[in-house]
This record gives C-alpha cells, structure tokens and sequence, in this order.
C-alpha cells in the first residue's frame, strides 16, 4: 500500500519534470523495460537523496487510514446505538440525563482496565453532566466468565449499588478470581454467596454476557478497555485528562 501511495504521489511528481522521461514514459505500463530500469534507479536515488520523503507519505497515509477508521466507528455506534444505551441489563451510573454517554467495555482481568478504574470514577464525580453505562465483557478466560457472572448476578439480586460495589472490589482485587475471594466480597457487603451462585448459573445472567459479546463482537472491539464516547470509539486505556478532551471535543461537535 505504501509503495503503491510514494509511486503515484511524490514520486511521480518529482521525476515528472525530469528530462530523462516524457510524460508518457511515467505510465509504467508504456514503459521499456530499459525505462523501467531507469525509473527504478531514479527513485532509488531519489529516496536515497530525500529520505523524509517516505515519512511524510507514511504519516499522509496513516492520517487518511485515521479518518477512514473514525468514519467507520461512528457508523458501527449508530447501527448499535439502541444495544449500546438501552440493553435493559447493564449498569448506569452518573447521571442518567447527562449530555454526554460514556459506554465502557471491561474485564476485571484486564491490568488497563484496573488502571483506568478510578480514572473514570473520577472523570464522572468531576463531571456532573455525564452517564457511564458499563458493559460486562469478559474476554480474558475462565476467571474473567466467573467475575463477571458475579458482578451481574449480585446487580439482579441486590441492584445498582450493590453491583457498584463489587465492581469496584473485583477491580481493586490482585488475587485470583475464585468461589473464595468471590465469597470474601459477597461477605463483605453483607450477601448471601449461596443466593448468589445459584443466580450466577441462571439464564438470565448467561443472556446478558452472551449478548454483550455479540455487540461487541459487532462493534469490532477485541481488547478491554474499550470505550464509546460519545460517537467517539476509544479502543484501549488513556489517561484520564486524556477522556477528558474527548468529552470536551464531542460536547463542542455536538
């Protein structure tokens, strides 16, 4: 691709006026072979000579590749905007009317997503005007299944507040996921494990991680975390003045 960009760009531009060939001869197809030949050295010595040459055609591509991916990514979130703020499953928190929606993608396995953790909790306290809607998607392998069926389980049982904090301890958790640090949390807070492990093998739980993955599978997100701002898609951890200036950004596009 980027060979085929230098030839039809800089390339042929500067050796356009070279006395070496007509306008014709720059058609490769016309060409001699022994033109061919002189083309090719041509170029080499060019690129050899203004080696900057190949970075501004690589950044000029990378940019176009930039736009490309964005315009597909607001297209992926319109189609899926419905799935993506209205599943009747995932939790909200922030404020439900805010002018700005945060869509988080997470795995309580994921380093970045506990690392992004009190970032986002942060964004929101410091941000009266936006709704954080978390997606459970569990991609990291069996531990992450397990914390999740957890964290959605307690949210059926026990509600909104109770599915906040034991999210918010599965992520500050370090030790492995297991019916006995699951069993420490529910504790904590006061919730009967047991309860819990019989709603973890229910199908309404099976339904709501099962239909997360196929949204995200249909938004193309294969890390965690993943993040829809906006009609802005954030695939991967930024820190949070980083968040900050893309909800900036979408409240001045909107």
């Amino acid at each position: 691709m980027i060979r085929n960009f230098l030839k039809t760009t800089a390339l042929g531009l500067c050796l356009a006026g070279s006395s070496a060939f007509s306008a014709g001869a720059l058609d490769l197809a016309t060409m001699t072979d022994a033109e061919r030949a002189d083309f090719g050295e041509a170029v080499r010595e060019y690129l050899l000579e203004n080696p900057q040459v190949i970075m501004d055609a690589v950044a000029i591509l990378q940019e176009r590749e930039q736009q490309q991916e964005a315009a597909q990514d607001v297209d992926l979130i319109a189609a899926n905007l419905d799935a993506l703020h209205n599943d009747g499953f995932s939790w909200q928190g922030g404020n439900p009317d805010g002018d700005i929606t945060v869509v988080e993608f997470l795995d309580y396995r994921c380093g970045y997503c506990k690392r992004a953790h009190p970032e986002v909790k942060a964004m929101i306290e410091a941000d009266p005007n936006i709704r954080l809607i978390v997606k459970e998607y569990p991609i990291l392998g069996d531990e992450s299944v397990l914390a999740s069926r957890f964290a959605i389980a307690v949210k059926q049982l026990h509600g909104d507040e109770a599915y906040q904090n034991v999210s918010d301890a599965m992520m500050a958790m370090r030790g492995a996921v297991n019916e006995a640090s699951l069993t420490r949390i529910a504790s904590e807070f006061g919730h009967d494990m047991a309860a819990i492990a019989v709603q973890m093998e229910s199908e309404d739980v099976a339904t709501a991680i099962r239909d997360t993955r196929l949204l995200g599978q249909r938004m193309q997100i294969s890390g965690t975390p993943s993040f829809v701002i906006g009609d802005h898609m954030l695939r991967g951890y930024l820190p949070l003045d980083g968040m900050q200036q893309i909800v900036a950004d979408q409240r001045d596009e909107g």
